[in-house]
């Protein structure tokens, strides 16, 4: 199978997951969760002053309720028992 046809057949999995690690990116940033929280933790926080440096805070409001939004629907429908190092379909 050719390069080209490998990528257009899905080019989700072959051009992103190929370059972060072969895997989604959402296994690859729930396993930096797990074992580093307070990075992550870290990392919004300044995300938040990032926003409120550019927005103010109609910005960092709008930001907390996609997050909080997000957050909610993320334990909604992802509901999964974590395994580290889990691949992807």
């Amino acid at each position: 199978m050719s390069l080209w046809h490998r990528f257009w057949s899905n080019p989700y999995k072959w051009g992103l997951w190929h370059w972060i690690g072969g895997r989604p990116w959402t296994h690859i940033w729930r396993d930096i969760y797990h074992m580093a929280p307070l990075v992550i933790q870290v990392l919004w926080f300044f995300i938040g002053v990032a926003i409120f440096i550019w927005q103010g805070w109609i910005g960092v409001g709008i930001f907390w309720a996609i997050y909080a939004f997000g957050f909610l629907e993320g334990h909604f429908h992802w509901g999964t028992k974590w395994i580290k190092g889990q691949q992807g379909d």
